[in-house]
This record gives structure tokens, C-alpha cells and sequence, in this order.
């Protein structure tokens, strides 16, 4: 779309999108507003797009990845969490912990080396099922909990690996980030 395109012409364009059969993802840039059409309906023209009010140009793109490709996000995505910490910007951010909870004066202590590191988040590779399980002391439910407490220590982030779609409500209020690993990139139920 044009810099200056109105919202009544994003709309209109959208609206013909789905009409032809397209799922739309609508994107605001910096710079640009894009709407990307998703799926490949039986018969459009491109050319149809190029004249319509408030369209910068239109293109065919058949190339995989498009939610996630320069070409559509060429300024990069990064994510800025509430501390002020960005992953993603032009600054190299630094992940750095152990890969299980053996108890709350191990996590703490490590979780001190990684800050000292130059650090910005405390990173588990994953909470296992058994960890839920375990209570530290002063920990009620375990690794998750145990992780979370070193973040008011010592003010770093939490990451940590999820597996499972059951994992994210139990870590939701103890984890800053989760990572996906790749051995789920093919697990489309977490995916979602």
C-alpha cells in the first residue's frame, strides 16, 4: 500500500482478497502497510491490484516462508520485552543457564555467572515433566517456579524450551520466553 493510503483502501483491498478467496494477514511496516493473501485461489489477475486507490504495487510471490521472509519484513522483526531487553535489533542478546533444576541454590548461583556473563536472559533448555513434579524447598511446583525466582534476583529474563501445548499454562506466569525447539518444528498443535 502507499504511504498514505486511507483506511477505507487498505479495507477495499482486503475486501477483494477475500472475495477471491484469500486468508489475509495484514501487516503495518515502518514504513509500508502490506496485506499478504494466503492460499492460492482458482484464478486472479495481479494487474487487477496495481489499479485499485492506495496501492503501491502488486506481485505474485510463490516462494516459501512468506510470514517469515525479507521481503515482506525487510526492516527484520524483533521483540521488545517489558524490561526493555529487544531480541532481534541489531545488538547480540546473550541466553546463557543449565539444562536442569537441581535446586534453588544451583539455579541462583548460576543464574549470578550468567548475569556477571553479560547476559540478558536466564535460558533453561527445557522443564521436564518430572521437574513439575519435584518441590524445591520454598518452591511449591517445582523447576518452573524455581527458574522464575532468580528473574527478581537478579533481574535477568527466563527462557525456557517448551514440548508440550499442556506445558505453556503451568509456565505462563513464571517464564519470559518460550522457545520452540527443533524437534517441534513439526509439532503443528504447539506450533499453533
Amino acid at each position: 500500500m502507499q504511504d498514505q493510503a486511507a483506511e477505507e483502501q487498505i479495507q477495499a483491498v482486503i475486501e477483494r482478497m477475500v472475495e477471491l478467496g484469500f486468508n489475509v494477514h495484514r501487516t503495518t511496516g515502518a514504513t509500508r502497510r502490506f496485506s499478504r493473501e494466503l492460499g492460492t485461489p482458482t484464478h486472479f489477475e495481479v494487474a487487477e491490484f496495481t489499479v485499485l486507490p492506495g496501492v503501491h504495487n502488486a506481485y505474485r510471490i510463490s516462494s516459501p516462508y512468506k510470514l517469515a521472509g525479507r521481503g515482506f519484513r525487510p526492516e527484520g522483526t524483533t521483540i521488545t520485552f517489558p524490561n526493555g531487553v529487544v531480541v532481534g535489533g541489531k545488538q547480540v542478546t546473550l541466553m546463557a543457564g543449565p539444562c536442569s533444576v537441581e535446586s534453588r541454590e544451583q539455579i541462583l548461583t548460576s543464574a549470578k555467572l550468567v548475569k556477571a556473563a553479560g547476559c540478558q536472559f536466564f535460558a533453561r533448555r527445557s522443564l521436564q515433566a518430572a521437574e513439575f513434579a519435584v518441590q524445591l524447598p520454598g518452591h511449591g511446583s517445582g523447576g518452573a517456579e524455581a527458574a522464575a525466582g532468580v528473574s527478581d534476583e537478579t533481574g535477568l529474563l527466563v527462557i525456557t524450551e517448551v514440548m508440550e501445548i499442556s506445558q505453556i499454562e503451568v509456565m505462563l506466569p513464571y517464564i519470559d520466553c518460550f522457545q520452540v525447539g527443533a524437534r517441534n518444528m513439526q509439532n503443528f498443535n504447539l506450533l499453533q
